[in-house]
């Protein structure tokens, strides 16, 4: 059976991408979704996402990790998938509506690789000592530290996310250095991948928020730094209940390749 897909990538975030409205791909075979995401054996890919057709929105958003399984919100991948919408002619204006496991999003595509897209709201930041816990359409741990380049993001992020608390659903794990009062540098430890990646967008937003908190002040609208590369968030603090609320990831997302794969 051949597969069409496209390889995109939001900040060195990457992702095989296939239109599955016709239902055609078994979204049940996980043995195939982590085969096909294999940088030695397959596409290669952090995750990968199914276009799924849905009533009264442009399309639903699935999207699985590199182990195959099906996953919470995906940030990066959901700007590469309005991109991907839009080739496929289901965008109109430059505007967009769609479903994902975390409930409906909104987008837009500011201009020809940059989406902004507008994440779920926060009602709930965990303070732990100095570090923090939220959720931002995943799970994420933020840990502020003076030189996030001297990290061993792997080790340090894979200490937390296989503790007792987190071993059984997992945690997303964020080393975040603030650079001036709306500037940070983040790296991250994903679940799933069970690796370091480039970029991760619900990480990003996460620790931006987390940010805001830390300083205390009224920044809401951070530039991010990453290693694949520069990412925005802005969102607003409700301050009487506490919550944040219209928060925006804004960032590039890259069709790198398109073809066929039989399986």
């Amino acid at each position: 059976m051949l597969i069409n897909f496209c390889k995109y990538q939001g900040v060195g975030n990457d992702f095989i991408m296939i239109d599955n409205r016709s239902n055609s791909f078994n979204r049940q075979d996980n043995v195939l979704i982590e085969s096909l995401c294999n940088r030695r054996f397959g596409i290669g890919a952090d995750g990968l996402i199914l276009l799924q057709h849905a009533q009264h929105l442009d399309f639903e958003m699935l999207y699985f990790n590199a182990d195959g399984m099906e996953s919470s919100m995906c940030g990066n991948g959901g700007r590469c998938i309005v991109s991907f919408a839009q080739s496929l002619g289901l965008i109109q204006q430059g505007r967009t509506s769609f479903m994902a496991v975390d409930g409906i999003h909104h987008a837009s595509i500011v201009n020809n690789d940059s989406i902004e897209l507008q994440m779920i709201e926060v009602h709930t930041v965990e303070e732990r000592s100095a570090d923090y816990f939220l959720n931002t359409g995943s799970p994420h741990y933020i840990i502020f530290v003076e030189d996030v380049d001297r990290i061993n993001v792997v080790e340090q992020g894979k200490a937390i996310r296989y503790n007792d608390e987190f071993s059984k659903e997992g945690t997303n794990v964020n080393f975040v250095q603030i650079i001036a009062d709306n500037q940070i540098k983040v790296r991250t430890y994903e679940r799933g991948v069970e690796e370091e990646t480039l970029s991760c967008g619900t990480g990003v937003t996460a620790a931006a928020i987390a940010t805001s908190l830390k300083v205390k002040n009224a920044v809401s609208h951070f530039y991010v730094q990453t290693l694949g590369g520069p990412l925005e968030v802005k969102f607003v603090h409700q301050f009487t209940d506490n919550c944040y609320v219209d928060i925006f990831l804004i960032g590039p997302a890259v069709k790198v390749f398109e073809g066929q794969i039989n399986i």
